[in-house]
């Protein structure tokens, strides 16, 4: 299968997401701190990224682990970092 590209910012919201539904993490009231996405050489699936160090995790790594296998089977990692499209000065040309 295809991956998908996201960038950092993009998988980091993709994986929080998908926690943040899991019944159990709702009903618990817990909020999961979910780390920025490493680049790492391709794996023998072809994902190119990987999270650890996750807060507020203890008792959901099974969770955890579910929703990663999930999220890296659909997305690669983006090497670009897209920027939110606000300015300041609307109309005027980013300065970088």
């Amino acid at each position: 299968m295809l991956r998908k590209l996201l960038n950092a910012s993009r998988l980091q919201a993709e994986v929080s997401r998908r926690l943040h539904r899991i019944h159990e993490i709702v009903e618990d009231g817990v909020k999961i701190r979910v780390p920025r996405p490493q680049k790492i050489e391709p794996d023998a699936s072809g994902c190119n990224w990987t999270m650890k160090h996750f807060g507020g995790a203890i008792g959901y790594e099974r969770d955890i682990e579910t929703v990663l296998k999930a999220v890296r089977a659909e997305y690669n990692l983006s090497d670009v970092e897209e920027k939110d499209g606000s300015s300041l000065f609307p109309g005027m040309p980013d300065p970088d």
